[in-house]
């Protein structure tokens, strides 16, 4: 905002020595953009092999959704999880006198995070969204904040969800669902029919004038097994307490209209014995709170509200994101107060609410929205459902994954019977642990040569439904942040580092970079949570 105040105020030469005054570049040997776990993995690991770092985050908070609601932790298999990774969730563990907790509470997670940060000397800016790269050749040589800072650095790496920096960089990418043809998986594409989180009773989409009611698309659904943009819907994962000296009351949100739930009540009206884990996952955390995640046809999902997201500005996504809360705090005023509302679902839901301390700084509700899938890289490789089911190892593995194939639906239309009906939800799971290619984080490297990118990896839909879990995004971000090292070390292309000598650095680091690694991690730890 300065920079345009010089630019509006100042003229000549006075307006370039102004400029080049208040924003002279900061230099760090990797900046990170987006402080998600990943990326604050990234930045320890950085620091820890001797280099300097700073993390960038847009928004006020670190830590994405490890800290934003998702305390009920996927992990799959635990024995694949190592590093700065499991170190977090031990150090979580030592919180709650336990030898390991996969289960936390946000503010716990966060504070945990910046302790890490802070000791292994990570200089951390928050409220800094990314305006610009400058490049010469291939190469980044700077980045700037809407703020007018400027930072520079020999390596950089994109640990954000959305993936801006990889896109301003020019680095390909890819949003939406793959169709099967494109990589021969079986699973991808739009589905013949989704049979989980899918109506179980027919319901019409019409009113009686025959209009189509909230929460319901009028568009074309697409070809089975063909390509779309579509992407797989988000939500807030809510934690709530019943512990009434910590519970703040559902708040009412401006404009609500309870005709926006009618999907809801015609669902509810067919299932008058519904009970609660057939709308929510209610999982407990520690204190007294939850997580709260998406269950059955109708719940926390907002589906086919995230499709804009992916390429959407500052200003747009917090549109979305403002959607998505009002959705939310809706949902459960509907189901607290709505004469429609089963009695036993409506006494549950009253006797939890927002913690009075927990994201206190937004009213006990997530400032992080669940994005599970925004751009995707296309790198030097692409993970496929292939690379989870059968092509299990990599030369150049650089950490495993272990869980579902697991994709949300992505859409809800109007079947040819003119009912309602879901689509997209996929839940297959690998055919065991499988490793990821050091090549899934790096651009071609005929588009950009240092820049590393561990949560955008390259992937196809299907398959980054399994990656995108919180614990191998760490996973990926510490061997990221020991890569970038190596590049600066060998002053070569990110894409030509030793993978051989990064692989031995993080063995020694305790990654699980294998299946013998995980075999001697489930000895040391006692196998899954």
């Amino acid at each position: 905002m300065r920079h345009q105040w010089f630019r509006r105020m100042a003229i000549g030469a006075f307006a370039l020595f102004a400029a080049s005054s208040v924003f002279a570049a900061r230099q760090f040997d990797v900046v990170i953009y987006g402080g998600t776990a990943g990326g604050a993995a990234a930045a320890i690991a950085a620091c820890r092999e001797g280099f300097t770092a700073v993390l960038i985050e847009p928004g006020a908070h670190i830590g994405g959704l490890t800290s934003g609601g998702l305390g009920r932790t996927d992990v799959g298999n635990s024995t694949v999880i190592g590093g700065i990774s499991r170190e977090f969730y031990v150090r979580l563990g030592k919180h709650y006198g336990e030898p390991i907790s996969w289960r936390f509470e946000p503010s716990v997670a966060e504070g945990l995070l910046l302790e890490m940060l802070d000791e292994a000397k990570v200089e951390v800016i928050t409220g800094q969204r990314l305006e610009s790269v400058t490049m010469e050749g291939k190469k980044i040589t700077s980045i700037s904040t809407q703020t007018g800072d400027v930072y520079e650095g020999p390596v950089f790496i994109d640990a954000s969800y959305e993936g801006d920096l990889m896109a301003k960089a020019g680095v390909s990418y890819t949003v939406g669902r793959e169709g099967r043809d494109q990589y021969g998986e079986s699973l991808a594409g739009r589905a013949v029919h989704s049979p989980i989180h899918q109506f179980d009773v027919n319901v019409s989409p019409y009113d009686e004038n025959g209009k189509v009611i909230p929460l319901v698309g009028t568009h074309d659904p697409g070809v089975v097994g063909g390509p779309d943009k579509m992407v797989q819907a988000y939500n807030l994962r809510l934690c709530f307490t019943n512990a009434a000296e910590n519970r703040l009351p559902y708040p009412k949100p401006e404009g609500y209209d309870p005709a926006t739930y009618e999907l809801l009540k015609r669902y509810l009206e067919k299932k008058p014995d519904i009970k609660i884990d057939e709308l929510f996952i209610w999982s407990m955390m520690p204190n007294h709170k939850t997580d709260i995640n998406n269950k059955g046809p109708i719940s926390t999902d907002y589906i086919g509200m995230s499709w804009d997201y992916p390429d959407a500005d500052y200003e747009q996504r917090e549109s979305i994101y403002q959607d998505h809360l009002r959705y939310t705090q809706g949902l459960f005023y509907f189901l607290s107060t709505d004469p429609s509302v089963p009695e036993q679902i409506q006494t549950w839901i009253r006797q939890w609410g927002p913690c009075k301390d927990e994201f206190t700084d937004n009213g006990g509700w997530p400032h992080q929205m669940y994005v599970r899938e925004a751009r995707r890289m296309i790198g030097a490789h692409v993970h496929t459902q292939h690379d989870c089911q059968e092509n299990l190892t990599k030369t150049d593995s650089v950490g495993m994954g272990a869980y579902n194939m697991d994709s949300h639906n992505v859409q809800r239309f109007i079947n040819k019977d003119g009912f309602v009906e879901n689509e997209g939800d996929v839940e297959i799971g690998p055919r065991g642990p499988y490793e990821i290619a050091y090549r899934c984080l790096t651009p071609k490297e005929d588009e950009c040569v240092n820049l590393i990118v561990p949560v955008c990896v390259s992937a196809s839909h299907v398959a980054f439904g399994s990656i995108r879990m919180e614990p191998v995004f760490m996973v990926l971000g510490h061997s990221a942040g020991v890569a970038a090292g190596l590049a600066i070390k060998a002053n070569k292309p990110v894409q030509e580092i030793d993978t051989e000598a990064l692989m031995k650095r993080l063995r020694e680091q305790g990654q699980v970079l294998s299946n013998d690694d995980a075999i001697q991690s489930g000895k040391a730890v006692g196998g899954n949570p």
